[in-house]
């Protein structure tokens, strides 16, 4: 797939997305309604159709795309990408602390861990290990053939934390659904959503600058890694409000990107699948 140009892969890429789109599919069905259940009351429903449809030619084109990161090197990366807001990024290295990359679904994030480890050199990434055998080697061996560091989700506390040590980029994607006891409850698209809380853990307790950052595609064909300037950290003194109010500042931050990108977001992904409460059982009579 890699030997495909280009423009010919994503041409290929967005037709077989367009085509999937029509299929009788569980996960069309998971889309759709995370659509209409965040944004449907802005929107009529061959709209939401529209834009269900685009994900998935989006999402195909990024299934070609991720081959031809394999043909990406620092010769030919601004082939590729153009980094916007580098300055925050260098700016926070300075510091000596490390850095929080947050980050989220969006674009081909696979194209901005291999942008940034190419750059910089200094990438390290908490990561979740994929069902398939096949594609968790493929995708490891993208992701660490430009010298990135993989931290497992599972008890990689030591190792996020040597890797700040160590004056590194750490990349965490914070839009997923976690277990209620790993997260807090925060809005996201109007929608209270459990969102990991150790970001926001770590970054209060160890200083650590935390930049926003993000890769899509424009008009252009290249992918921009939006970089934005360091989250200035609320400090209340009340370690839970502080973690709980964080947690919601960085959602809010990766909100502003959904809504700016939809066509781009991981909607396919159960983002609202924890719940705040729960029906207490019927008592027997």
């Amino acid at each position: 797939m890699a030997y495909i140009p280009l423009g010919l892969g994503r041409f290929t890429g967005k037709m077989l997305g367009a085509f999937i789109s029509i299929l009788p599919l569980a996960r069309l069905k998971v889309s759709r309604n995370n659509i209409n259940s965040t944004l449907g009351a802005s929107m009529t429903d061959s709209e939401t159709t529209r834009l269900n449809r685009q994900v998935y030619k989006h999402f195909g084109q990024t299934l070609f795309e991720l081959a031809h990161i394999l043909r990406v090197n620092n010769n030919n990366l601004d082939e590729y990408v153009v980094f916007e807001g580098a300055e925050y990024l260098n700016r926070a290295l300075a510091k000596g602390k490390g850095v929080f990359l947050l980050s989220a679904h969006l674009g081909n994030w696979e194209m901005i861990t291999a942008a940034v480890s190419i750059r910089y050199g200094v990438l390290s990434a908490i990561a979740s290990p994929q069902h398939s055998p096949s594609v968790e080697r493929l995708i490891y061996d993208i992701r660490t053939r430009f010298g990135m560091e993989l931290i497992p989700k599972k008890k990689g506390l030591k190792k996020m934390i040597s890797a700040i040590n160590q004056n590194r980029i750490v990349g965490i994607l914070l839009d997923l659904n976690t277990k209620w006891e790993q997260g807090v409850f925060v809005d996201f698209l109007g929608r209270p959503a459990c969102t990991n809380k150790s970001l926001a853990i770590m970054a209060l307790k160890m200083d650590t600058p935390v930049i926003p950052g993000f890769s899509v595609r424009k008009k252009d064909g290249l992918y921009h890694i939006i970089l934005e300037e360091e989250v200035k950290l609320i400090r209340t003194g009340d370690r839970t409000v502080d973690i709980e109010e964080n947690t919601a500042l960085f959602t809010r931050i990766i909100e502003a990107q959904v809504k700016k990108y939809p066509d781009q977001w991981l909607w396919v992904h159960r983002r609202w699948k924890t719940l705040p409460c729960c029906p207490l059982p019927e008592s027997k009579p």
